[in-house]
């Protein structure tokens, strides 16, 4: 019997080993005093990033999956998990606050301003997703993959991260400070809203349904070992959505909504502060939900824990599936993932969220800002696109 070679045995010892660090390091932190939080934070984010991972959940992907190849298969996996986090929020917003029709909003959830800046962060932060390939999230479990791409991409969003800063007091002062917080529950009740929400996934689910291709049997219940195709076949995109629903929900019950992007713009915002690159005072920023940017004192946070967890666990999840491909970054790789990281840092910094924070997580909570920039990260990320198909720069 030939012994396993030197990347045969990484692949074999290496997932297990970096999962039991991430399960010690989770027991390690609920034992420290005020750890549980961090534990979670850390769980939820190793959870979320072999969901991304097994199920190749990205927004862009899905989106560019249909526009060229009329695939509706990703498509139904973002409205899925849709479905699933409206319902989740619903039974938690319930039992937080019984009585929507108050002046107070839900604690913590991403509910941001509606206004013209909206609609230019979500088209901007579509056109950063074109041009780099991917959203926030998606470069983040292609790290773990090892993408050539996704390094430039991250670097470059925390550069845009820094340009919003820059930019932000006169689009604060112009529109953001007076456009309205629209919380939907408020105005028609969480049965309302949820049996609205659903109608509209329902409308958007519709044709696409009708143009699903022949079906095949699902990769987890195909050949003899079922376990094994759990971690090395790619999991139905539909069974992606629902978990990411369902993540989402439990994430926001214990920690927080999910968001990728508060760590990011909360290490930029400290960087840029310390050589002196932002304005003396950031107008009204920090009274505003969503993914907040607040300068980090602390080593360990939350939402950066949640961020390690998901790159690391789809380091394991693409090790262990044997979909860890590190490929030589090229200058074609540099200059979209820095140019589109750029776009994607602007338009989350400005938008007060990404495509996980501020559409994912705020659609669910109902917040009217969720929809909005949904529409306009699509419509962004489709006309850059084909601009970019007509003019050669992008496949």
């Amino acid at each position: 019997m030939a012994l396993p070679t030197g990347r045969e045995l990484v692949r074999r010892v290496a997932p297990p080993g970096i999962a039991f660090g991430l399960v010690g390091a989770a027991l390690w932190l609920s034992g420290e005093p005020g750890g549980s939080r961090l534990a979670l934070s850390l769980t939820f984010g190793a959870l979320f990033g072999v969901v991304l991972q097994r199920s190749r959940f990205c927004f862009y992907c899905q989106w560019r999956d249909f526009l060229v190849a009329g695939d509706p298969r990703g498509l139904l996996g973002i409205l899925a998990a849709l479905a699933a986090g409206l319902a989740g929020y619903a039974v938690v917003l319930g039992a937080w606050m019984p009585d929507p029709g108050g002046t107070r909003l839900p604690p913590d959830a991403h509910i941001g301003p509606v206004g013209p800046v909206l609609l230019l962060a979500g088209a901007v932060f579509g056109a950063g997703m074109a041009i780099s390939g991917s959203c926030i999230s998606a470069h983040l479990y292609r790290l773990g993959e090892g993408s050539p791409t996704a390094p430039f991409a991250l670097v470059g969003t925390g550069l845009g991260f820094v340009l919003g800063f820059a930019t932000w007091n006169p689009l604060y002062l112009v529109s953001v400070a007076d456009a309205p917080v629209i919380w939907l529950p408020r105005h028609l009740g969480y049965a309302g809203y949820l049996g609205l929400a659903l109608a509209v996934l329902a409308f958007l689910a519709w044709p696409l349904m009708k143009r699903l291709p022949d079906p095949v049997a699902p990769n987890l219940c195909r050949g003899s070992d079922p376990l094994r195709a759990l971690f090395s076949g790619r999991w139905p995109v539909w069974l992606g959505g629902l978990a990411v629903g369902a993540i989402g929900t439990l994430a926001y019950l214990r920690v927080g909504p999910l968001g990728v992007t508060a760590e990011i713009g909360g290490r930029a915002r400290q960087a840029a502060g310390a050589a002196g690159l932002l304005p003396a005072r950031l107008e009204g920023l920090d009274t505003f939900r969503g993914c907040a940017t607040a300068i980090r004192e602390a080593v360990l946070t939350p939402n950066g824990l949640f961020v390690a967890g998901l790159v690391l666990a789809s380091f394991v999840a693409a090790l262990a599936s044997g979909q860890f491909q590190p490929a030589r970054p090229r200058s074609g790789h540099a200059i979209r993932g820095l140019l589109g990281g750029l776009l994607l840092g602007w338009g989350a910094m400005t938008g007060l969220g990404c495509s996980v924070g501020t559409l994912l997580s705020g659609i669910m909570a109902g917040a009217l800002s969720g929809w909005v920039f949904g529409v306009a990260m699509f419509a962004g990320a489709g006309g850059t696109l084909w601009l970019g198909r007509r003019t050669g720069l992008l496949t």
